[in-house]
């Protein structure tokens, strides 16, 4: 089974997907990471050159920490736009990776980049059979069956205030020692989102905020949740496959 994650900036699939990710690859699952913007703007301190150096190298140990292949970023922050330059190649990405599920960002969120993001994910999935549809590398179409599933935005509301409630959640109790772990290679992140954020520290943020998830669900200490993406276009039936990997892990909120 292959997984890809895609993400936006370096760090946001350790903050919303670490957990489910380290499940995914304790069951035998092929993972694959890529982050779109190379995190450019991500600092108070570095230069431009510096700061996109820095975290490339944060991100490709946390790749390899999870086991993941990974995919180098293709635009600055802030050059995240749904059209079709950038399209292009996250479809040529995605083609050469042909995912069984595709684990990407809420489609609603408090930052544009992560919902531009979320939409290259999924159309890249949409049009991965179109065989007139030319990619950047040009990249032969493929055709599979793909699951998609979102994200938790950070915060876990969109940039109206409204929560966002997910389909289902999976337990990350067990690894959450883990994912801090994985959080933690982004070191450069720890002034800069104090600095802008207003957080104390990164890795406490992620911590009650995956704690939070874990009271919404009724169930579970420490949480992810998810929404299940339409398999219209991208699946010959409503296929589940990221439950059937993750069995009792996986499950609704509790009745109230």
């Amino acid at each position: 089974m292959i997984v890809f994650a895609v993400g936006c900036h370096p760090d946001d699939i350790e903050f919303m997907m670490g957990g489910t990710l380290l499940h995914l690859r304790d069951r035998g699952c092929s993972l694959h990471y890529l982050n779109i913007a190379n995190g450019s703007c991500g600092t108070a301190g570095y230069d431009k050159a510096e700061i996109i150096r820095i975290r490339r190298e944060e991100g490709r140990r946390a790749s390899e920490s999870l086991g993941a292949v990974y995919h180098e970023s293709l635009v600055d922050d802030l050059d995240v736009y749904f059209a079709r330059p950038l399209l292009d190649k996250v479809a040529a990405i995605l083609r050469r990776v042909q995912p069984d599920v595709v684990l990407t960002l809420s489609l609603e969120d408090y930052m544009e980049d992560h919902m531009a993001a979320a939409r290259l994910a999924v159309t890249a999935a949409f049009i991965r059979g179109m065989r007139n549809f030319e990619t950047d590398p040009p990249t032969p179409p493929y055709q599979k069956d793909v699951a998609l599933y979102h994200a938790l935005p950070y915060g876990l509301r969109d940039m109206m205030r409204r929560e966002i409630l997910p389909e289902f959640f999976v337990d990350v109790s067990g690894v959450i020692d883990r994912k801090i772990d994985l959080l933690a290679r982004h070191e450069s992140q720890r002034d800069w989102l104090d600095k802008s954020q207003g957080l104390d520290s990164y890795l406490l943020a992620m911590r009650e905020m995956t704690k939070t998830v874990g009271v919404h669900s009724g169930r579970f200490e420490y949480a992810e949740g998810w929404r299940r993406h339409s398999a219209l276009g991208y699946a010959a039936s409503d296929t589940d496959p990221l439950r059937a990997l993750l069995g009792g892990l996986c499950e609704p909120p509790a009745a109230p």
